[in-house]
């Protein structure tokens, strides 16, 4: 079984702590009604990554020693020293970050140690503004958890480890060893292991599920608990991209590309082989969450869909059918044209909203609507392909797995098959990150069952058009030629990205 946590738009800078054991409550009881608990064997969950819990001292007590007749939200209002939970759209650590860096030798250093440069969002910088800020908070804090971990812990009754691969989306853990990293904990906070507690493999058992649970949902008190993570790596679980090449593309509010590598190989699974990381200065490195000896890399884009929608407004009448005829009219590559459009603050590259006046006047020029659209679509696009061939990706691809609101957009899916040169695949169910919760609840049983790891393709072998994602084929890829042509234009514009943030700094 497995569950999911709060959805991307629902984020602010951060939230109440006590609202994800409300929402924890009543899904249970929904969920009661209509399945038997007692017949789980194993649950595990996704949460959304980045965010972070800060368990007030003493409450350690208070978790293991919960009354069955009361909701968890009555008795949990004093366990937190933190109310608010940071979240990932919480960017006000940009101090603490280069902190940090400065403190490892800098931001290459830490992403070649943590598998990412420091970012806002990421715990590490998260919990230095808290110490220098609250220090009286920090020191009465007991337990610091991610949310996924955090929502293992109720499960449990007891405080659960932070997975590894959640746990490298912190700028705290070294990738290599799967470890905390004792130069960043020491430039973060003081006593930070103890607070922080140990790593898990993703796919280890956190522990049987708490006796509340089982008196007052009637759960099997054999249910095992797996560790939670992130609701990335779970995505990329449940996505299930179990083959030499795959790459999936989430083009969603925030665009984000998650795979796995393998040396200079885009693999899910490295059927034992031992890989190392490459991480850079741009995108992310995690330990891929079914496989203890690969790497999941993620470049994450924020200007996605919402970005999509304000070209949209502007120049298409505020019509899809409108910007797809726009896309359609338009000749690939634009006559040259390229356009910049970032309505937030962007991540990758990390350029402003108001990038255009970064630009030479020369250079910046009106286009007509249709070319509006192909601007927008080509460049987020071009950007995507660059820069993950800049992390090892083949060239082309072998497939791309588009998810996400805009997967339903076939314009939008032609591009992507012409700019990257392979064939695009759809799936038939959006909730890839509950899906691969799940995956790993059974995947980590099998594993507690037999004593030792065993490979997730065990656990489905040729079931997995029953009880995965299914994909199938949306769009063949685009000539190779026009690839070609596309790989030229899309180094013209990072080099056009980086001249850029040289003149405009990191957000």
């Amino acid at each position: 079984m497995g569950f999911t946590g709060t959805a991307r738009l629902m984020a602010e800078l951060s939230h109440p702590t006590l609202m994800w054991v409300e929402a924890l409550d009543l899904m249970l009881q929904k969920l009661s009604k209509k399945l038997d608990f007692g017949k789980i064997a194993a649950v595990s969950g996704s949460g959304q990554q980045h965010g972070s819990v800060y368990w007030k001292n003493g409450s350690s007590a208070i978790l293991s020693s919960l009354d069955t007749k009361k909701a968890l939200v009555d008795q949990l209002g004093s366990a937190f020293s933190v109310k608010e939970s940071p979240i990932w759209m919480d960017s006000s650590t940009t101090a603490q970050c280069r902190e940090i860096e400065k403190a490892v030798g800098g931001a290459l250093e830490l992403a070649q140690l943590t598998g990412s440069r420091a970012h806002e969002r990421y715990t590490g910088p998260q919990i230095r503004k808290i110490f220098e800020t609250q220090p009286e908070v920090y020191h009465d804090t007991e337990r610091i958890s991610l949310v996924s971990s955090f929502m293992a812990s109720l499960l449990i009754g007891a405080y659960a480890c932070i997975d590894e691969t959640d746990g490298a989306g912190m700028n705290l853990m070294d990738i290599k060893q799967r470890a905390w990293s004792k130069i960043v904990l020491e430039a973060t906070a003081p006593s930070l292991e103890e607070k922080l507690g140990k790593l898990a493999p993703a796919h280890a058992v956190a522990g049987y599920i708490a006796s509340y649970f089982v008196e007052r949902f009637h759960f099997n008190k054999n249910c095992l608990v797996v560790q939670w993570s992130g609701d990335n790596p779970n995505s990329l679980a449940g996505l299930t991209l179990n083959t030499p090449g795959d790459l999936a593309i989430s083009v969603g509010t925030s665009d984000t590309i998650p795979f796995s590598c393998n040396l200079f190989m885009l693999i899910a699974q490295v059927f034992g082989i031992a890989t190392e990381p490459q991480p850079r200065l741009e995108g992310h490195v995690f330990p891929n969450p079914v496989d203890p000896d690969s790497y999941m890399v993620m470049l994450v884009y924020k200007n996605g869909s919402l970005t999509r929608e304000d070209v949209r407004n502007r120049y298409a009448e505020k019509s899809w059918d409108v910007f797809n005829k726009f896309l359609q009219q338009t000749p690939p590559l634009n006559g040259g044209k390229m356009g910049f459009y970032y309505k937030e603050h962007e991540i990758l590259p990390p350029l402003p909203g108001d990038t255009l006046e970064g630009l030479n006047e020369k250079e910046v020029k009106e286009f007509d609507p249709p070319s509006e659209v192909r601007a927008l679509i080509e460049g987020q696009f071009l950007s995507m392909r660059a820069h993950a061939e800049r992390f090892g990706m083949p060239s082309p691809p072998k497939r791309i797995i588009a998810t996400g609101g805009a997967s339903a957009n076939q314009s939008i899916l032609c591009s992507i098959a012409s700019i990257f040169g392979c064939d695009v695949y759809t799936v038939k169910r959006p909730d890839s990150a509950s899906l691969g919760a799940a995956l790993r609840a059974a995947h980590g049983w099998l594993c507690s069952t037999k004593g030792s790891f065993v490979p997730i393709s065990c656990l489905y072998k040729d079931k997995l058009e029953k009880t995965s994602l299914s994909c199938k084929l949306s769009v063949s890829a685009g000539d190779q030629q026009l690839v070609s042509k596309y790989g030229l234009l899309a180094k013209k514009r990072v080099e056009i990205e980086n001249r850029l943030v040289q003149k405009l700094g990191r957000c």
